[in-house]
């Protein structure tokens, strides 16, 4: 099962974050992760990323949350970014809600179909979870945000243990 922490960093956080549009969005995820991305130019890398992979199909999940990625043609790990939002911004989802959860993911290329596969479907999932949703727009701090995904794997990983041990392999 996937983790959040596994994924994301604490310095990748950012709590009340003002942004009026999708673009702008994708410019401040971009400037947040230029220093980890291996590139001449890794602000307009991460941000073409982003954005060559929205125009396949929108990222927004639903229920104000949006995950949007793209693939990085260098790198060994993914690279994540979470933002809440201070005020929703339209971001054209499918069920018409304006969003103000972003977790962004950049790719390696290498690992692109394997995690295509097995981890967004399963990150989705859970970014999709309702109470999980409110905790992540109560919160008033970036640190307070690692902590309720620390919490959630948390959770996680005892409720896969309870099955296991229950002989329950799902």
């Amino acid at each position: 099962m996937v983790k959040f922490t596994t994924l994301l960093t604490p310095e990748n956080i950012r709590q009340g974050v003002v942004c009026s549009s999708k673009k702008r969005a994708f410019e401040m995820i971009s400037h947040l992760v230029s220093s980890q991305i291996d590139d001449k130019d890794p602000e307009h890398s991460g941000f073409e990323c982003l954005f060559s992979r929205e125009k396949l199909g929108n990222s927004g999940l639903g229920n104000g949350v949006a995950m949007p990625k793209g693939r990085l043609p260098k790198g060994d790990k993914p690279i994540a970014v979470f933002l809440q939002l201070n005020t929703p911004i339209d971001y054209e989802s499918q069920d018409h809600r304006d969003v103000d959860l972003i977790f962004a993911l950049l790719v390696p290329s290498t690992i692109c179909g394997e995690f295509a596969q097995t981890i967004l479907p399963q990150l989705a999932e859970k970014l999709l979870d309702k109470s999980l949703c409110k905790q992540l727009r109560a919160a008033q701090s970036a640190e307070e945000i690692w902590q309720i995904f620390e919490y959630t794997d948390r959770l996680n990983n005892e409720e896969t243990e309870n099955n296991m041990s229950n002989g329950d392999i799902n």
